[in-house]
């Protein structure tokens, strides 16, 4: 068994307070994981200068190629975590072990960080409209028309406080390094895997390791990274997005309610658009915020209803190694029954109903964990409250509304997909400011395009553009 350490600023802290990660189904210890508290991470912070320090000191093109070799060794080569090595397979299984996800998605967002890491020139091209990034590693510099332009760091490093719920969203804080900012990290207790891997992969492809914290630990730990780091990250419920509304220092993650729009021009044909619903509703076992959770139309609204729940209503639990598996267990059963019970409310209101109700039990119990199997509901009206639900599991809500109400019944949705060639409507879509990410024809919602923000411009948050004049000085000689 693994004994995986803390790191302050690369250097392994063999802490005196350990918890096990446990395997979900069996109760079997997979690693013991060393702790520290929120004092250790402040004192830490007074550091922090040093990390930007050390990423500095290697010019951007070539972290990018570090990077590069970061994600061949992340996806394909055997590295050492903690007292030991860890293979692919190894990863994999302990990633599926500890939170519940099938083998085979494990895999999947396994590719999607070292997808975003091999095409890290790519991405931060597009995301800085192709500044050159010696200027922002210099922080000033000609962008042509005889301006000088620059752009000042706004912090050393990136806090993030991560999720257990899904490895895909690491995708959002690997460019930082890139950009010369280092990375203070709190991983979740069920899925340090990711951050470890990726952490150790970076060090090995030869980008400093006094440019990294990790620190696995409790509530403290969290609320003093985001305290003590000029700039942070958080995922978290919508209470934790609302919490950190408006704060410039902090960008929090939430659920995405995100939803596909059919338009009246298209929604007679709502049967061409099927599969797409079903993979935006149930990829990754429904855990992304990415994943729609509504389904909006102003007509046909039951007999689409009825087809998704007969494409997704039978999908049953199977063990996480069967690469037929589409359902994440819940590792902490009571969050499953917690779950079922807020369902069941939803379900007792006027104007709800369950789709999916002969298919089967949807709950599902085990002696050490739980499954919800998906389910589908109609909603005859936007202002039943199941509307504006989102469960971590392949739950979609299937609601009856006028196009023309459409744009301001949905509410804050992360990705909306309108399927529509209706250009008086899609340019009310365009012009939404309740709509993050925007698909405009049949893409589905799990489809990110990484060349694109996502909720919110990583480059934009760490730097701000300032007014910075050159003017020719004569020294004195003698």
């Amino acid at each position: 068994m693994l004994t995986i350490h803390p790191l302050r600023w690369g250097k392994p802290y063999k802490s005196l307070d350990s918890f096990d990660v446990i395997h979900f189904d069996t109760g079997e210890a997979i690693a013991k994981i060393g702790q520290v508290n929120g004092g250790m991470v402040q004192m830490d912070m007074r550091k922090c200068d040093q990390a930007r320090k050390a990423l500095r000191s290697i010019p951007p093109e070539e972290l990018i190629r570090r990077c590069e070799k970061a994600a061949q060794l992340f996806e394909n080569a055997a590295l050492p975590i903690g007292d030991g090595t860890q293979s692919v397979d190894e990863f994999v299984h302990q990633q599926s072990a500890s939170t519940g996800l099938p083998e085979h998605m494990c895999r999947s967002n396994m590719k999607k960080n070292s997808f975003v890491l091999s095409n890290m020139g790519k991405i931060l091209d597009a995301l800085t409209r192709g500044l050159d990034l010696e200027i922002m590693s210099r922080g000033y510099g000609e962008e042509g028309r005889n301006v000088t332009v620059s752009f000042q760091c706004q912090s050393p490093v990136l806090g993030a406080v991560l999720p257990n719920n899904s490895p895909g969203v690491h995708t959002l804080w690997l460019p930082a390094v890139a950009l010369q900012v280092g990375l203070v990290l709190k991983p979740g207790s069920q899925e340090p895997w990711t951050p470890y891997r990726m952490i150790s992969a970076f060090i090995e492809a030869g980008i400093p390791a006094e440019a990294f914290c990790l620190y696995p630990g409790g509530h403290d730990v969290g609320s003093t990274i985001m305290a003590r780091c000029a700039k942070s990250m958080i995922f978290g419920s919508a209470q934790t997005v609302q919490q950190y509304s408006g704060n410039p220092r902090v960008q929090a993650h939430g659920p995405g309610f995100s939803k596909i729009l059919l338009g009246d021009d298209i929604v007679d044909h709502w049967e061409d658009y099927l599969d797409l619903m079903v993979e935006s509703v149930a990829s990754n076992s429904g855990r992304g915020c990415i994943n729609a959770s509504g389904i909006w139309a102003s007509r046909h609204t039951r007999e689409i209803a009825e087809a998704l729940a007969a494409k997704i209503g039978p999908m049953e639990v199977l063990p996480p190694t069967d690469d037929r598996a589409q359902l994440a267990a819940f590792t902490n059963p009571q969050m499953a029954t917690g779950t079922w019970a807020m369902i069941q409310q939803d379900l007792s209101e006027s104007g709800v109903e369950d789709m999916t109700a002969s298919y089967g039990d949807r709950l599902v119990e085990r002696e050490r964990c739980a499954y919800l199997r998906p389910m589908v509901v109609h909603a005859n009206s936007a202002s039943c409250g199941v509307a504006a639900k989102e469960y971590m599991f392949p739950f979609a809500s299937v609601v009856k509304c006028e196009q023309k109400e459409m744009i301001k019944s949905i509410g804050q949705t992360l990705i909306a997909t309108a399927i529509t060639a209706d250009e008086a409507w899609i340019d009310d879509l365009t012009n939404a400011t309740n709509i993050d990410r925007l698909n405009i024809g049949p893409v589905p919602t799990n489809r990110l395009n990484w060349l694109q923000p996502h909720e919110g411009n990583l480059t934009e948050f760490l730097f701000r553009s300032r007014a910075y004049q050159l003017a020719p000085i004569n020294v004195p000689v003698g």
